[in-house]
């Protein structure tokens, strides 16, 4: 057997797939992102690496930065392959694999941040991109306000030239930036929240009036921040993706497996210019807001319908999910009949075609997305893309019953068992107090609603708290597949789904 191609510069020029076609010691930096994983490098970082091979935007390469500890762990992975990726291409007809190059160097992981904040102060970088986490932004999971009473928002406050967090960075090197005479950078978020650039702006700005009135009103008059959607299912990277290379003769300690379907809708408001992301698929629009509805409504608040029943019942993969006829009947029956219903069309896309395309990418055997990663820090994942649909349904007087469900399903997951008896590990920065309430709910359902830090007034409103108490009792008495079919039992006749016996 051939000894594996180690992944570095010297050795493009032997690979057998596709990598850079451009010189990368040429290639000079022009966007810092913080937060380097695997949805970073098989989505943005491979829309700049196309736009490098069309001979474009070779003064845009990324600089990589982390904020946590764990990021050096990366950092020292890709450093040692020159910050080459080799993204494996999960289609349900074949496997594919390239190598992109767009990334040209990670900063040193240290506290203060030092290296971070001397990047992004020097003018040559012109966007801060990041990927932080729904949950990474700071706010009130109730108000989706600014939480300023975080431990490391006062930490940030009273220590702006050390700061702890990616948004302190950010507040540091635009205060050197703006005291140096040099214009801001752009903030581009490119993480699943309803109004990301909106979001970021409000976290850096409100960062920024804590300890630097005047700064916040330049940052908040002369920067830009983009809302942007973001959309490619990039599971983590275990050993089954890490044995792939073996079938492309390379050896590369950190590959990215992905689906076949990309999507990148951005806003066009770039104070310091940008790449042309459109030459090679992606779309600028003033209605980022319709895209972003459609997919974290359909595919991350799908995801959620997903993962915690699979949990529950012992499915790894969403996929798997998919292949259960119980768990498919479920998702299809409360996507069409309420997730859907509070979703606009966008160009070229009804909810419904996009619904039939969400269950096919879902479906996709190749992608092994395990329950667990999905299920993971569902306290942001329900409150923001779950929540909403529910309020929209009850402003609107439609059914909430299948939400209701996902929702019973969720409490039952945080108890922390599944049904044949194993433990589901912590997986929510919450866990030890999700799971508290959990089981304190198996006898009273009402007291995981009353949790007002993540459902508001809802357990007020009867015909979501009413159902909610009946499906979480039903589950815990009966089983998941009991309730799966007593809300399937009344399926309109016309569906496409297998019949449920």
């Amino acid at each position: 057997m051939t000894k594996p191609i180690s992944l570095c510069n010297d050795r493009l020029g032997d690979l057998g797939i596709e990598g850079p076609r451009y010189d990368r010691l040429a290639l000079t930096p022009g966007i810092v992102h913080i937060g380097v994983g695997n949805f970073h490098r098989a989505h943005q970082a491979w829309y700049l690496h196309r736009l490098m091979q069309e001979g474009q935007a070779h003064d845009w390469a990324i600089i990589g930065a982390g904020v946590r500890p764990y990021d050096a762990v990366m950092r020292e992975t890709l450093l040692a392959q020159d910050c080459l990726t080799t993204l494996i291409k999960l289609d349900p007809k074949e496997i594919s694999a390239e190598v992109i190059g767009s990334m040209i160097g990670y900063l040193p992981i240290e506290d203060g941040n030092a290296p971070l904040i001397a990047q992004m102060a020097d003018p040559i970088i012109r966007i801060v991109t990041l990927t932080v986490t729904e949950s990474g932004y700071y706010l009130d999971p109730v108000t989706k306000g600014f939480d300023a009473n975080h431990p490391d928002i006062r930490h940030d406050a009273a220590n702006p030239g050390t700061p702890r967090t990616a948004f302190g960075a950010m507040v540091a090197a635009l205060r050197m930036r703006r005291d140096a005479g040099h214009g801001p950078f752009a903030g581009l978020s490119c993480d699943n929240l309803q109004g990301n650039g909106n979001v970021l702006r409000q976290t850096v700005v409100s960062l920024a009036r804590l300890s630097d009135p005047s700064l916040a009103d330049w940052i908040d008059t002369h920067a830009s921040f983009p809302n942007s959607m973001v959309d490619c299912i990039a599971p983590v990277t275990g050993p089954s993706e890490k044995a792939l290379m073996q079938r492309f003769g390379i050896q590369d300690a950190a590959p990215v497996t992905h689906e076949a379907f990309r999507q990148w809708v951005i806003e066009d408001d770039f104070c310091a210019g940008r790449p042309d992301w459109d030459r090679v698929g992606a779309t600028f629009s003033e209605d980022v807001h319709a895209y972003e509805t459609m997919k974290i409504r359909i595919l991350n608040a799908g995801h959620q319908v997903l993962a915690n029943v699979g949990e529950i019942l012992g499915i790894d993969t969403i996929s798997g999910c998919l292949a259960h006829p119980l768990v498919a009947a479920m998702f299809h029956k409360v996507q069409s009949t309420e997730i859907t219903q509070t979703v606009a069309p966008v160009p070229g896309m009804t909810p419904q075609a996009y619904l039939a395309l969400i269950e096919t990418r879902f479906a996709n055997p190749r992608i092994v997305d395990t329950t667990r990663r999905v299920a993971f820090d569902g306290s942001a994942r329900h409150t923001g893309f779950v929540l909403p649909v529910i309020k929209d349904q009850l402003a609107a007087g439609g059914s909430v019953s299948g939400l209701a469900l996902v929702e019973a399903l969720w409490a039952r997951m945080c108890a922390g068992t599944r049904e044949d008896g194993t433990e589901i590990a912590p997986n929510d920065p919450h866990w030890g107090k999700l799971q508290k309430v959990a089981r304190a709910a198996q006898s009273a359902p009402s007291a995981w609603l009353a949790q007002e830090n993540l459902y508001g007034d809802l357990a007020t409103i009867q015909p979501f708290a009413k159902a909610f108490e009946g499906w979480l009792a039903l589950i815990w008495n009966n089983g998941c597949e009991t309730a799966l079919r007593e809300y399937l039992a009344d399926m309109p006749a016309t569906t496409n789904l297998v019949h449920i016996k």
